[in-house]
Formats: structure tokens, C-alpha cells, sequence
């Protein structure tokens, strides 16, 4: 069973005292103590994101680890076998892809995927796994190509930044593929590359499926599960 947990925003470094989303992305593993990877790519590895992560996931009942891949591990392919969840953080999904892509981390975790590792994140680590989507990497709001694991585009923070949703509206009636929009504490969770179920971590948090129907773009609330 192949998964990925797209969180438009959430989770330990923006909800540290809500672990709702968090704890949803370690029940998903069959594991009893599944091995957890931190991946701040995207930030630059940055310290304090680091140490967050630790903070957040020590507590839990799992063995929380990270990648770097400015001091990556001698073995990089044998150390991403050994995880069973993958924890992608936010920052540039630009900046994320190419260096993922110069390193070989991309195909080695569409290989874990492939075996039943879970990926998730959220931001940049949301949007990462779609084909395309809405990004902040350049500046202004624009289109970026990603990775393809899931079809379709994808924007995150949809209720976040006041631009987000227009700016994903004007792309999607402009070519962009018809994808999944996800507000700040609410999951896509996938199975299989079908999206089997939304949750959140806010009452108020929800996702959308928007499209253009050639002449509108519509945007249609997808059913969401609060985890209480």
C-alpha cells in the first residue's frame, strides 16, 4: 500500500501544542515503533527546525531521525531503507527539488514509497509529491513543476495567505492541472495515489478539489474528518 499525507500547513512547527496531524501521520505505519525522517531540505536544514522536530517527536512512541543532505549520511541509500516515514519540512520546493534531484533522493524515495514507506510533510513537503502546483519559491505566486507521485497540482496554505487562492484559481484557469487545495491543518491523505480521506487538525480547516470546467474554475469542499 503506497501513502503520502499532504498537510497544506500543520502539524509540530506551526501547532506545537496540537499533535493531531502529527500522531495521524505515525498511526498510518504497521510498524509498532516506526523510524521517523526529518527532511528540512527545503529550509536549508535549519537548526531550529531541527530541533523542533525532536522536541515534538521524542515524546512519541517512535524513533525519530533526520536526513541532511548537507552533511548526508556515507550511505544514503541504505540509511533511507532503514526509515518507514518520511517527514518532509516546509521552505522552497524549488531549492528542495534540485538538490534532491543532484543527490538521487528522488528516486530513492519513490522506491520507499513503492515498498510502503510513508511520505509525508507539509508546505513545500506537500506540495513536492504532486505534478505540479502554487509556489512562493520564485517570489511572487507562480506554477512549479514537482515530483509526480500523485497526479494533479496542488496548492497549500490556501487559507493561510490571503493570495493563495486567487493566485491558484488564475493558474488552474490558465493551464495548470485540476488538483486538490488544502488549508492550514488539514491532511490529503492518499492511498495508492487516489485520495481516500481528509483530516484536520482545526474544526475549521478543510481541502477543495478545484478545476475548470472550460469556462469557470470550480472549487468543490472535499468531505474532512476532524481528529478530536
Amino acid at each position: 500500500m503506497k501513502q503520502i499525507i499532504a498537510m497544506g500547513g500543520g502539524g509540530f512547527s506551526m501547532e506545537p501544542e496540537n499533535k493531531r496531524l502529527d500522531r495521524y501521520i505515525l498511526k498510518q505505519s504497521s510498524a509498532d515503533r516506526p523510524r521517523v525522517c526529518f527532511i528540512p531540505t527545503a529550509s536549508g536544514d535549519a537548526d531550529g527546525y531541527i530541533e523542533r522536530f525532536y522536541t515534538a517527536f521524542q515524546s512519541e512512541d517512535c524513533e525519530p531521525t533526520h536526513l541532511s543532505l548537507f552533511s548526508p549520511p556515507q550511505h544514503l541509500e541504505s540509511f533511507v531503507e532503514q526509515q518507514d516515514i518520511f517527514y518532509v519540512g516546509g521552505g522552497n520546493t524549488k531549492n528542495l527539488l534540485a538538490l534532491w534531484k543532484e543527490w538521487g533522493l528522488d528516486v530513492l524515495l519513490k522506491k520507499a514509497y513503492e515498498e510502503g514507506k510513508i511520505l509525508a510533510g507539509l508546505s513545500a513537503g506537500s506540495l513536492c509529491w504532486f505534478e505540479e502546483g502554487v509556489t512562493d519559491s520564485f517570489g511572487p505566486l507562480a506554477k512549479l513543476n514537482c515530483l509526480g507521485f500523485i497526479a494533479g497540482s496542488h496548492c497549500p496554505h490556501y487559507d493561510g495567505e490571503a493570495n493563495r487562492r486567487p493566485a491558484y484559481h488564475k493558474l488552474v484557469a490558465n493551464g495548470l492541472k485540476a488538483g486538490y487545495a488544502a488549508d492550514d491543518g488539514a491532511g490529503l491523505h492518499f492511498i495508492n495515489g487516489e485520495l481516500q480521506t481528509v483530516v484536520s487538525s482545526r474544526e475549521n480547516a478543510r481541502a477543495y478539489l478545484v478545476e475548470f470546467d472550460g469556462e469557470n474554475v470550480r472549487e468543490q469542499e472535499v468531505e474532512t474528518l476532524f481528529l478530536k
